[in-house]
Formats: C-alpha cells, sequence, structure tokens
C-alpha cells in the first residue's frame, strides 16, 4: 500500500483527489478535491457517508435533495486556504448533492460513512473557532471548522492546520489507533496538503509517520508539495515539518468505528516531554495569519 500520493496520483473522475475507504483500504474515511471553471456544476450522491463541503478557493451553491426535503446553501468561500476562514456545508448520507460555482474555485469534500442521517446544515465562517496551538517553532493555528466539539457529524471530523515558514506541527507525534475509552480513539486520517509560494517558488515539506506496531505499522518520511496526501491508519503521526519562507497548510479528515466522536490521542514517550516547553515560550508572531469574522 503506498501512503504518500503526491498531486496527481490520487486522480479519480471529476476529482483531483479522491480517497474513498475502498482505495485506502480502509472502513470510514473520504476526501474528495473538486476544481470547478465558472459556471461549473457537479452532482453526486453522497451514498452511505456524510459530507462537508469545504472552499478552499471560490465560492460555491451548495444544494442537497433526498426524501427529507431539499435544501440550497450560498458559500461565499475565500479566495484561499492562507488569506480566510470559511463558511461550508453539512450534507448527510444518501442525498442527490449539487455543487456549483460561478466563478470557479478548487472545493474539499470531507467524508465518512455513517449511520445517521443529520439535517443539512450551512456553517457560517463566524462560528469557526480559530485555536493558536503550541508555542515557538512548534506554533501552529487550526480552523476547528469540523471538529468534535464544534460541529455536529455521525463520525466526521475535520480541521485545517496552518504551519508557519520554519516550524513544526504534529509534534509531538501522537497516535489514535487503539481503543482505550477516555484516553486513545481508533481515527483513519488523511492529510492534504497545500503550500504558500514565496516570489512565485513553490513551496514544500515533510511529514513523517512511524509504526506504533498497531496495524499496519505505517512507515512514511515524504517530501511534500501542493497537492499532495498522506494517509494514516495507524502509527505516530508528526512532525509536518514547513521549509522556512513557505507557510504550509494542511487539511485533516478523520474517522473510525468508535461509537463515541472523539478526537483522542496518545503522545509518543520520547517526545511527550515538549509540551511542557511550550508555558516558558511565546507564540509565533506571525499567528494567526487571521481570525474568524465577527458574527453578525
Amino acid at each position: 500500500m503506498t501512503y504518500h500520493l503526491p498531486a496527481g496520483k490520487a486522480l479519480g473522475g471529476p476529482y483531483v483527489v479522491d480517497v474513498t475507504p475502498e482505495k485506502a483500504g480502509w472502513g470510514y474515511s473520504s476526501l474528495r478535491v473538486l476544481e470547478l471553471p465558472p459556471g461549473g456544476t457537479h452532482t453526486f450522491d453522497t451514498g452511505e457517508s456524510e459530507w462537508i463541503v469545504l472552499p478552499l478557493s471560490g465560492g460555491c451553491t451548495v444544494s442537497a435533495a433526498d426524501d427529507f426535503g431539499h435544501d440550497t446553501f450560498e458559500l461565499t468561500g475565500r479566495d484561499g486556504v492562507f488569506s480566510a476562514v470559511s463558511d461550508f456545508a453539512y450534507v448527510p448520507r444518501d442525498a442527490r448533492t449539487t455543487v456549483s460555482s460561478a466563478g470557479g474555485g478548487r472545493f474539499a469534500l470531507t467524508g465518512a460513512r455513517c449511520t445517521r442521517r443529520l439535517p443539512a446544515r450551512y456553517g457560517p465562517a463566524s462560528s469557526v473557532p480559530v485555536e493558536l496551538r503550541g508555542t515557538g517553532n512548534c506554533s501552529r493555528q487550526v480552523n476547528n471548522f469540523g471538529a468534535a466539539s464544534v460541529f455536529e457529524c455521525d463520525r466526521l471530523i475535520a480541521v485545517e492546520v496552518i504551519t508557519p515558514g520554519g516550524n513544526w506541527s504534529s509534534f509531538p507525534p501522537h497516535k489514535h489507533d487503539e481503543h482505550r475509552p477516555g484516553e486513545e480513539s481508533v481515527l483513519e486520517e488523511v492529510y492534504y496538503f497545500e503550500f504558500a509560494d514565496h516570489d512565485g517558488v513553490p513551496g514544500l515539506g515533510y511529514q513523517r509517520v512511524s509504526p506504533s506496531g498497531q496495524g499496519r505499522n505505517t512507515d512514511v518520511l515524504a517530501e511534500v508539495r501542493g497537492g499532495d496526501v498522506v494517509l494514516i491508519p495507524d502509527g505516530w503521526h508528526g512532525p509536518s515539518m514547513a521549509v522556512p519562507g513557505h507557510h504550509m497548510y494542511y487539511l485533516n479528515v478523520m474517522a473510525g468505528p468508535e461509537p463515541e466522536r472523539a478526537w483522542l490521542i496518545c503522545d509518543h514517550p520520547d517526545h511527550a516531554w515538549v509540551r511542557s516547553t511550550w508555558p516558558d515560550q511565546p507564540v509565533d508572531p506571525r499567528l494567526p495569519l487571521y481570525t474568524a469574522p465577527e458574527k453578525s
């Protein structure tokens, strides 16, 4: 199994990224990235998965229809992942969904197989908590649009992480591949990367996943660039390293078999001490890159 999928290697149908449970060889998590030209439209069936439609660049209209009714949401979106928090739309399983964009853009479809049908909903950008996690060169920004404690889904958990150039995130390395009630939950995870250019030069970074002794004993050390995907069925993941001069973005999509939807992690015992140093250092002054807009 290949766990690092460089840009263009995860193509599927109309999607520039198409990670399904079948392709990943696991049970729950999905990620699609859809590119639409101005005036473009795409329709898909949600099937047995719930989905959040998240603009990466541009805005769109999201419509979902099923036996319970029809809902339409106008998403303002954003210029790009380094410019603003985005609004989003949740669409339930067993629905016919259409994404259309007058101006064109790129849209992430984050999905998870689920059992409950929840109502379609709009998520305003103003409701997204922007968290600053870590300090010093471990400082990063987390946009918790689909975090377990923030937005209701059946199984899906999704967040965005922005790491300033030269910093490390997903550190200390952590894992969530064992069922330990109250301490650790089993979650499959997708990382999708983008980078800020510098004077027209594309950025890059590095991603480490090391074996934990569980599952497949996933082992990855990858140079990652814009559009790349890393699959994490198990293992210690981190650090995610942004090279100096280029901010790194990644979208995390998680889901798993746990009865409780929760992000419970275990830090690597060799590196857990790093957290104790954070109170003695300031947060990187480059953060936050932006904050959520005020509620109207």
